[in-house]
């Protein structure tokens, strides 16, 4: 890293002052309309009238980092059931989707910015992709519909694959004019399949470790998991796999098992990637100079560019790519707006600057400007269009208060946090006559926001939150009597 002039106290101030100001943005952000991303890049850009930082290097693993754990933490929210009817599409639009974006895209750089057709090609692989991060920072809290929501998740989570196949591709291609690509083909599917394998190894790991190995603090639990995440991602990549696919199934895999601490190993998470989501945008947006960002061919450019994708490839792209799977004309074009661009085409756009291609350091701002657009435009405009287009789901209840042991050693017990289903059978019945296995205790009741001071002749209702303490012997045991539906000629009467 270059040196900012600062000695280690003032680069640990500025750190503080980063985050500080960070996580105020995500507060402002919702007042003004504008993604918090937006804002993150923002800050970094004027802290560069301050700070000379033009190590891309160091940028670049910053932002891998980043989305590692970015991806980790999405595809930990990600519910199976809520994914599994959406893995075809979703698939789709991963590959078949951004070929046919990034083939567009690089037909209108062609002409626009007047590269050679493997430049071109190029610049459309490096912009072609859903962004993670950006995708799961606008929807998050949103109510979209679950059916779009996981589809989009799905798609950004998995579609870097192929972004990052076309981008080595290309360069490769044009660093070494002899290269083949049907010896690239290979590659990219090697890292496919090595990467959904290693997912669901690690995943299966993960989630038996967390469950099996007694740590003598449940605050290592978090850390523990997060070290998963990073291990899966470079044995993935070590093995020429691509460890951002793998991160992110196993993510699945873990959110969707039975884990201990599953409440601590999720807000961990979810504050962890907030942290590297404001790390990584603040650092791209230091890496960028102003004057020679916002110059006029940058922004003609930037805005044709940024129509072709946003109005025709992303468009053109969806709705080939997911022709006869049962989507809408009203989902297919809330799918067409949602594509957006964030932190993976700016990482993969320093992959050009590394190789010293000719002309890299226009590309790169002119991805920096697309991506601009396409947070402002696009990410603002989610929600009411979401709205206009009647894709706004039912919000599903949240408890306001949580309970939660914060560390019992070596103790083979757990506190368990259960959502009651209102066709779950104990709904209706007391806690007296509930078959709890032995030695289970049902701490609180949490019912409309209020807290139930639970006793044996509490009658458990649809929708309450309860919170039990149970041994962790006995914990498949009790999930059995939770889950357990009712009998349908009960339910009908």
């Amino acid at each position: 890293m270059n040196d900012f002039g600062f000695n280690s106290d003032a680069l640990v101030l500025l750190a503080g002052i980063l985050f500080i100001v960070g996580v105020l943005t995500t507060k402002f952000s919702s007042h003004l309309g504008v993604p918090s991303l937006v804002l993150f890049i923002i800050v970094g850009m004027v802290l560069g009238n301050f700070i000379y930082f033009d190590n891309v290097k160091v940028a670049q693993l910053i932002g891998i980092l980043a989305l590692v754990v970015i991806l980790f933490e999405g595809g930990l929210q990600t519910k199976w059931s809520t994914l599994r009817p959406v893995i075809l599409p979703s698939l789709s639009l991963a590959t078949i989707g951004v070929l046919i974006t990034s083939t567009l895209v690089a037909v209108a750089a062609k002409f626009i910015l007047d590269f050679g057709w493997l430049e071109a090609i190029l610049f459309g692989a490096i912009v072609g992709s859903t962004d993670a991060a950006a995708v799961f920072a606008v929807l998050k809290g949103q109510n979209i519909k679950p059916r779009i929501g996981a589809t989009l998740e799905a798609e950004s989570g998995s579609n870097d694959p192929m972004a990052v196949f076309l981008t080595v591709a290309m360069i490769e291609l044009i660093t070494v004019p002899s290269s083949s690509i049907f010896s690239m083909i290979g590659f990219f599917l090697i890292q496919m399949v090595l990467g959904i394998i290693l997912g669901l190894i690690f995943g299966k790991l993960a989630g038996w470790a967390l469950n099996y190995i007694n740590l003598d603090s449940s605050g290592l639990y978090p850390v523990f998991a997060t070290s998963f995440a990073l291990l899966t991602y470079g044995v993935t990549a070590f093995l020429n796999g691509s460890g951002l696919l793998a991160v992110y199934i196993a993510a699945i895999i873990i959110g969707n098992t039975d884990i201990a601490y599953r409440h601590s190993i999720f807000r961990f998470s979810e504050g962890f990637a907030w942290m590297m989501q404001i790390m990584m945008f603040v650092i791209l947006g230091l890496l960028v100079f102003p004057g020679q960002l916002f110059t006029v061919d940058n922004f003609i450019n930037g805005i044709l560019i940024s129509m072709i994708l946003i109005f025709i490839a992303r468009p053109v792209a969806v709705f080939l790519s997911t022709i006869k799977m049962n989507f809408t004309f009203k989902e297919l074009l809330f799918l067409s707006w949602a594509g957006l661009k964030g932190a993976v085409p700016i990482v993969l756009a320093t992959f050009p600057l590394l190789a010293n291609i000719e002309g890299s350091a226009m590309m790169f701002n002119v991805v920096f400007f697309v991506v601009l657009i396409s947070c402002l435009v696009q990410g603002s405009t989610i929600t009411p269009l979401a709205e206009k287009l009647n894709l706004i789901g039912s919000k599903a209840s949240e408890p306001t208060h949580t309970l939660e042991l914060i560390s019992l050693g070596k103790a083979d017990a757990e506190m368990l946090e259960y959502r009651m289903e209102e066709d779950a059978e104990i709904v209706g019945m007391s806690l007296l006559d509930i078959p709890f296995p032995t030695g289970t205790l049902v701490n609180a009741i949490i019912r409309e926001d209020k807290l139930i001071p639970p006793t044996g002749n509490t009658i458990i209702e649809g929708g309450d939150f309860l919170y039990i303490l149970a041994s962790r012997k006995h914990k498949k045991q009790l999930k059995q009597v939770l889950q357990k539906k009712k009998e349908k000629a009960e339910q009908v009467g």
